[in-house]
This record gives structure tokens, sequence and C-alpha cells, in this order.
């Protein structure tokens, strides 16, 4: 097991997520096959080839897969084929509920007690005969260009991880032509965002809370990462510079998530899926105080 690691979302400041750019070379295997209790992992490939492990069984994966690895489901992991692999991997931070008596060497969790154990769990992993890949790939892994674009004034989204069968988080695939605009600027209570910046250039639009707030502008290009944790106040959107601009946008899927849309001054109630319109107030109009 081998590869090298870049935790590009905690660089960028995530908070209860992460985003991990993992570049291997010829033959290598970042991780033993592992399952995630409650975070659901969506990597997308940037380039090269190799094999995902479902289980017992593999497949190839290529440059512009994105692939889904549900919470509690397949064992799983990857390996680099004979031009190297790089992906990025996507995914929730998973917090275990434990507690630890040090001087016992054991903890508990919901289901028993446990001992602890010195060393790294990965050292007791048995060496792995990886099968040969099969022919039909999985619902779970499609291709960027598989997946019908949504197309609309100079933009281009392709929805991967709904293709690909994700259940709590999302990714998605934005191709913007020059000087257009990722979508209207807009805010998350509860949704966390993380983008990566794939072709071109442009600018990233941070716009504070204010009914007459101008965006700072932030110049993006190629291997940018942008993170938007939950709740800031602060609106974001991307423009496309003179070369157009390619991203990926992966987010937590919330139910309790409010959008919120300064421009129009619309909010958007994403676990019902109601949209309205309000009237911005100052916070303390039309309070009484005594």
């Amino acid at each position: 097991m081998a590869g090298t690691w870049s935790a590009i979302g905690a660089a960028a400041g995530t908070s209860r997520t992460g985003a991990n750019r993992i570049e291997l070379s010829p033959g290598e295997q970042p991780t033993p096959p592992h399952v995630h209790g409650e975070s659901e992992e969506i990597f997308y490939v940037l380039g090269g080839s190799g094999l995902t492990l479902l289980d017992d069984d593999a497949f190839e994966i290529r440059g512009g897969d994105c692939i889904v690895y549900k919470n509690s489901w397949d064992a799983h992991t990857i390996r680099a084929g004979d031009d190297g692999l790089d992906v990025i991997a996507f995914g929730a931070r998973e917090y275990l509920q434990t507690g630890e008596l040090p001087r016992g060497r054991t903890a508990w969790s919901v289901t028993g007690f446990f001992e602890v154990q010195p060393g790294h769990p990965w050292d007791r992993e048995p060496e792995l005969v990886w099968p040969e890949p099969r022919a039909e790939r999985p619902s779970t892994i499609v291709n960027t260009q598989e997946v019908e674009p949504d197309v609309r004034g100079g933009r281009r989204r392709r929805d991967l991880a709904g293709a690909a069968g994700s259940r709590w988080t999302g990714l998605k695939h934005i191709e913007l032509d020059p000087g257009v605009l990722s979508g209207p600027p807009h805010v998350h209570s509860a949704e966390e965002e993380i983008f990566v910046v794939l072709e071109g250039d442009g600018t990233l639009q941070l716009t504070p809370p204010g009914l007459h707030s101008e965006p700072e502008e932030q110049a993006v290009r190629k291997g940018s990462v942008v993170a938007r944790p939950a709740g800031t106040g602060v609106a974001h959107a991307f423009r496309a510079g003179d070369s157009g601009l390619t991203l990926i946008a992966w987010g937590t899927r919330d139910p309790n998530d409010i959008c919120w849309y300064p421009r129009s001054q619309k909010i958007f109630w994403r676990g019902v899926g109601v949209v309205g319109r309000i009237e911005q107030l100052d916070y303390w109009e039309g309070e009484e105080l005594e």
C-alpha cells in the first residue's frame, strides 16, 4: 500500500467535510478494502487508469469517472494501472462515538467494549489478491461523457453523483463558456461545498451580507480548490474567464439546508422543495423596546 496524499479540502478551510487528492504510481494501492458506517465517499478520476475493488469484484476506472461508494455497502479500494492513477476523494468527516479507558486499554461503543491495540490496523491486513476485472461496470460508476448535460445559457451541468446513485452527497461537473456565471450567488445554512477547478480560469465572487453589498473577486485557475462551509452568510458564485471554466462541485445533501439568494431576495427550503421571496427587513424593524 502506497500513494501520495494531499489534503486539499483541509487546506482550503473545510469544516465538517474533506477532499483528498490521491496520486498513485503504477501498481500502488492507497488503502485496504474498507467500509464506512456513515460517510458516503465519492471519487472523481482526474487522470490515468486502474481498478476499483467492490467486495470480491474488480472494475476498470479511467479519467473522467465518478465512483460512488455508498456507506455501509461494499468494501472498496483502488489500484493504479500501468499509467498511474490520480483521483480526488470527497466525503463527510466521520466521528465515532466512543470512549476510552487508557489505564485498562479498553474502549466502548454502542455495541459493547473492545481492547485498544498498539500500532496501526493496516499492519494486520492480509495481502490482497486482485481478481480479474469484470467487463460490465456497476451503476455506481459513470463517466462524465456518459451523463447528459443540463444546458442553460452557456452552462453545461452534469449530475454525476446522481447518475451513479449517491444518497447523501452530490457531485456535479460544470462547464462555463467565457464570461458566464455558474449560477445565481447563494449561501447555504447547512450544506458544505467544495469546488475544484479542472480547466480554464475565472473568478470566485464572494458577496458579504447586506442589501447593497458588492462582491469581492478572487482569481481561480486550473488546480484551485475552494471550500464554502455552511452558515457563513457570504454568497458565492463563479464567473468564467476568457478561456472558459470547468469545475467539479461536491456538497452534502442536508435536508435541513436553507439556501438564500441575495440578488433576488429568494429563499429555498431544500428539504421540502419550497421556494419563496421575502422582504428584507432590519433585524430591529417593527420591534418595540421598553
